[in-house]
């Protein structure tokens, strides 16, 4: 089992940045693909970035390619994600997951577990 715990969220106004991180505790992290979702209110849950198990792929969501980066440590069992020139579109409930798919997956449905979420409000 894996428990998965968002931190680094918090309000901030347009172009400025955020960095969250997902700790994650079990031994099986360094085998996990690791993702970044959102769902801001009355919409569904969407991909943002993904990063395979070792680190050497990782995908984006056209909205955020350029501006945000995901990365991961496995050694502290973290994932992070880079967010610059935010926009207030990027105002949502951020979530990580895992996923033990040999390719990243860009649904929700695959993965396994989630974290409780952390709040990103971009101002304009």
């Amino acid at each position: 089992q894996v428990q998965l715990v968002e931190s680094g969220g918090g309000l901030v106004q347009t172009g400025g940045s955020l960095r969250l991180s997902c700790a994650a505790s079990g031994r099986t992290f360094i085998s996990l693909n690791m993702g970044w979702f959102r769902q801001a209110p009355g919409k569904e849950r969407e991909f943002v970035a993904g990063i395979t198990w070792n680190g050497r792929s990782t995908k984006y969501a056209d909205s955020v390619t350029g501006r945000f980066t995901i990365s991961r440590d496995n050694a502290k069992n973290t994932v992070y994600l880079q967010m610059n020139s935010l926009k207030p579109e990027d105002t949502a409930v951020y979530y990580c997951g895992s996923d033990r798919a040999g390719t990243i997956m860009v649904s929700p449905s695959p993965y396994d577990y989630w974290g409780q979420g952390t709040q990103v409000t971009v101002s304009s």
